[in-house]
């Protein structure tokens, strides 16, 4: 049930507007005039406030005004038998959701406040969206490797240098570079993922920098490639490594000279992105046998982040435990298991080839194959870690 406040100083309007929403089923509070509403806003939430604008004490405006800067969200409808362009405008313009002339039109009243109900509970959902999406790309660990590159990344982000991020498959090289380009001044713009090893070489440059119509036999439209699909934003080009010689040295041009052409056409195209890259191979080993340009290793690897392996961070096991049983908790839908320590300490004598990655799903088996609580018994019995 949405939550309203009413404030007015007049006694019979906040009797009208209670019967008229409390009909609705909207549970109303009220409030006599600015200063008190401004307190309940401030000690409750409420989804929406009709709050009138000439009061005493604090009129309408004042209670918008302190709200916003208080950071409250909730949806504002200012009312008022003084009301015109003037006074409606400036009240849109601090935040208000409408403008409602006293007395108000029933049909208009309950349409603006559904509306706004609509707006004050979509503002609500994408802020938890949000929150779920930064509690996914969370970087958990205490650890002194895991901490280095936590600060690495507040020095780097910022800047325009170009990063080569390395470790082995499933340190969690994605949400460095994802970290990168949100901590970054281009946030707000694209960041455009390419995963190099899993494009047929023979398609890797129709993907990175788009085909024209006719190109090729399957060309049968204009492609717009990652790059221009970034333009603004980031480019993080996951396992560099398996890119092909020819896609290197097309990368290599984008770079040096922040053009690109389409697969069969003959117009350069300007780009302005920022490149991150990832590989888990050695890329100096493969430039000495001629499999990646050591031009393009320079250009890319201005910044080295070096992600360590879990082997090396098995002090953060526990914290990483933990945060996986309570997303698989919510993933199920179920209650978050608990883990006793003597499993916490059986995960850490593990060598964990495949990293984060293995022992996220190591945790989910254990969430679904134990009991109430995961035991070491649980741990030797459900996984390949041994006695």
């Amino acid at each position: 049930m949405a939550k309203i406040l009413v404030i007015d100083d007049e006694p019979s309007i906040r009797s009208t507007l209670r019967d008229i929403l409390e009909y609705e089923k909207y549970e109303i509070d009220e409030a006599k005039d600015g200063q008190e509403g401004l307190k309940k806003l401030l000690s409750e939430h409420f989804d929406l406030a009709l709050c009138d604008i000439k009061m005493p004490k604090m009129d309408g405006l004042e209670v918008l005004d302190r709200a916003v800067e208080a950071g409250i969200e909730t949806q504002f409808i200012m009312i008022s038998a003084h009301g015109n362009i003037e006074t409606a405008v400036d009240a849109t313009k601090k935040g208000a959701f409408d403008f409602i002339e006293k007395p108000p039109d029933l049909n208009r009243l309950l349409l603006t406040v559904r509306n706004a109900l609509d707006k004050s509970t979509l503002v609500n959902e994408t802020k938890t969206l949000r929150k779920k999406v930064a509690r996914k790309y969370d970087m958990v660990g205490e650890s002194e490797p895991i901490v280095q590159v936590k600060e690495t990344i507040e020095k780097v982000a910022p800047t325009e240098a170009r990063v080569l991020i390395t470790g082995p498959n499933g340190t969690g090289k994605e949400l460095v570079a994802r970290w990168l380009h949100e901590k970054s001044n281009r946030s707000g713009a694209p960041l455009v993922e390419v995963n190099c090893a899993a494009i047929p070489a023979e398609l890797i440059e129709s993907e990175l920098f788009g085909h024209e119509k006719g190109s090729f036999t399957s060309a049968v439209k204009q492609r717009i490639g990652k790059f221009e699909q970034a333009n603004g934003g980031t480019i993080f080009l996951d396992e560099i490594g398996d890119m092909s010689l020819s896609a290197q040295a097309k990368v290599l041009r984008a770079l040096q000279e922040n053009k690109i052409t389409r697969v069969g056409g003959d117009k350069d195209i300007k780009v302005d992105v920022r490149v991150l890259a990832a590989t888990n191979k050695n890329l100096k080993e493969m430039i000495a046998e001629n499999s990646f340009r050591e031009d393009l290793y320079h250009r890319l690897s201005v910044i080295v982040i070096k992600v360590p392996p879990l082997k090396d961070r098995k002090e953060d096991i526990p914290l990483l435990a933990d945060r996986f049983l309570e997303d698989v908790a919510n993933d199920y839908g179920n209650a978050k298991k608990k883990i006793s320590g003597q499993a916490i300490k059986k995960l850490q004598q593990h060598s964990w080839s495949g990293n984060i990655r293995e022992l996220r799903n190591v945790i989910e088996r254990l969430v679904i194959m134990s009991g109430p609580e995961i035991t070491e018994e649980d741990v030797v019995k459900y996984t390949e870690i041994s006695q």
